[in-house]
């Protein structure tokens, strides 16, 4: 019956095997591991939502702004939701406030 298969017999352990290490060490690894999620990941995400949350606030008429996807214009409308943007001499298209990505300095606009 045992012909390709050899029996499996229980060993006790070794004599210089590593002990078990205790359940409150693991507990504080996890908790460093989880602390440095934190300074590393989330505050600094949570840190750049703020800032970004804070510059939509503050926008306002005649502000050049980057919006995504890189269209570069000036602001001549705000809205609630919706920011319209002069992008050429004439031609104005209307984005998602929350797609502002950058308010860029006076002038920009000129020089690009």
């Amino acid at each position: 019956m045992n012909l390709f298969i050899s029996e499996a017999w229980a060993q006790a352990p070794a004599a210089d095997a590593a002990p078990q290490g205790s359940p409150i060490v693991t507990f504080v690894l996890l908790g460093v591991m989880f602390a440095a999620f934190y300074f590393i990941l989330i505050r600094p995400q949570a840190k750049r939502a703020k800032e970004h949350k804070a510059t939509l606030a503050a926008l306002a008429k005649g502000d050049e702004v980057v919006a995504a996807g890189g269209v570069l214009g000036r602001i001549t409308h705000l809205g609630d939701a919706f920011v319209t943007l002069e992008v050429a001499e004439g031609t104005q298209i209307k984005v998602q406030r929350h797609a502002i990505q950058q308010v860029m300095p006076k002038g920009t606009i000129k020089s690009a």
